[in-house]
């Protein structure tokens, strides 16, 4: 009979914690259900409409989507209770509002299919630029290994070459064959540290550096993202940005790089960095030591003809108009172009002097023939 009681009375417990629990829990949601109808209406008095309570379920609609990794979620939760709590009017709102833009419009997890198919690169490479057979073979052993590994991490790409040879559109028909989006950056002439790193949330105006804002930009995170001018680099009081690169540029440190906006660590290891400079001697040792280093050479006088005959010619036909009046250019009067008036390794001068031509061509066409109405 006692043990029978026992368990009777331990049934008696738990239906009564039972009862319990769910009278605190319906006394719970009354509460919250008035604590909420309160809020709202002293946020009505306080002159916040319905659209503030709409832009916070847009926030938290776009942070469940978004699929960020957890401490990034964790921090834009913070931001967005921090956000409720803010008057719209206010300075700090803002900031707060900005930062959560840019917190969701980074690409987390958005990614572009590679066409790494070698002999389509290849074809690519061979259409939009004539020569620099050693190049184009560095790059295309680069992408095999690409493909077979299956990541870019390794080795970082710098084309050294001087002005006109292709260094830029080398890197623009890599993104092209790889079918992957390209970014560009020019990094000439920068000497704040926060052009890299971003800048501090301290003040109306801050944003991120120039790399997740081109990545933001791409819309993917592995993009094609070349660094252009890295020798001419500057640095002063406001810290070194070649320091600032190393991060980014090491396979080792870039897969968690934070920046000083964000302040929460972004992937970039799946980024294609290509770098260009002029010359190497400017660049700090540290820094050439995480790139290697392909050289392009200045163009021959015959593959200055090629490149003009098949490219420059028609480009510059093209943009002067004159294509509707027979005008040619032969291959001595290229040849000759290049022997009198350019003494340059790139063919960036002897397309001005092709385009002098074509002007020369159509104004002398147009003062010798009569006006059509």
């Amino acid at each position: 009979l006692l043990s029978i009681l026992h368990r009777e009375v331990e049934i008696l417990r738990v239906e009564e914690r039972i009862e319990d629990e769910i009278k605190e829990s319906a006394e719970r949601g009354q509460k919250e259900a008035y604590l909420n109808e309160r809020l709202r209406a002293i946020r009505k008095e306080l002159g916040y409409g319905d659209d503030d309570d709409d832009e916070i379920e847009e926030y938290l609609h776009k942070i469940e989507t978004t699929e960020m990794s957890e401490e990034a979620r964790e921090v834009a939760h913070k931001e967005i209770a921090r956000l409720a709590k803010m008057a719209p009017m206010s300075p700090e709102s803002t900031v707060t509002r900005h930062y959560l833009d840019i917190l969701c419009g980074m690409p987390w997890s958005e990614r572009s299919d590679d066409h790494l198919d070698t002999r389509r690169v290849k074809k690519k490479l061979d259409e939009d630029h004539h020569g620099l057979e050693k190049a184009k073979e560095r790059i295309l052993e680069f992408l095999s290994v690409v493909k077979l590994s299956g990541n870019v991490q390794g080795s970082i790409l710098c084309l050294a070459g001087p002005p006109g040879v292709g260094k830029t559109s080398l890197g623009r028909s890599i993104a092209e064959a790889m079918g992957r989006s390209f970014v560009r950056i020019s990094l000439g002439g920068i000497r704040d540290e926060a052009e890299i790193r971003g800048h501090r949330r301290t003040y109306i105006g801050s944003r991120p550096g120039r790399v997740l804002e081109g990545i933001r930009r791409a819309g993917t995170r592995n993009c094609v993202f070349l660094l252009d001018e890295i020798d001419k680099l500057g640095s002063d009081f406001r810290g070194d940005p070649s320091s600032a690169l190393l991060e980014v540029l090491d396979p080792e440190q870039n897969h968690d790089f934070s920046d000083h906006y964000l302040e929460v660590p972004f992937d970039l290891s799946q980024v294609l960095f290509i770098a260009t400079a002029n010359i190497m001697d400017t660049v700090p040792p540290p820094l050439r030591d995480r790139m290697e280093v392909i050289e392009l050479p200045g163009y021959t006088l015959e593959e200055k003809v090629e490149i003009a005959r098949g490219f420059l010619v028609p480009r510059q036909v093209e943009r002067t108009g004159i294509g509707g009046v027979g005008f040619e250019m032969t291959d001595d009067a290229i040849r000759k172009v290049i022997e009198s008036y350019t003494r340059e390794a790139g063919v960036r001068n002897l397309e001005r002097e092709i385009g002098g031509v074509c002007r020369k061509t159509v104004s002398y066409t147009h003062l010798t023939l009569p006006t059509i109405c």
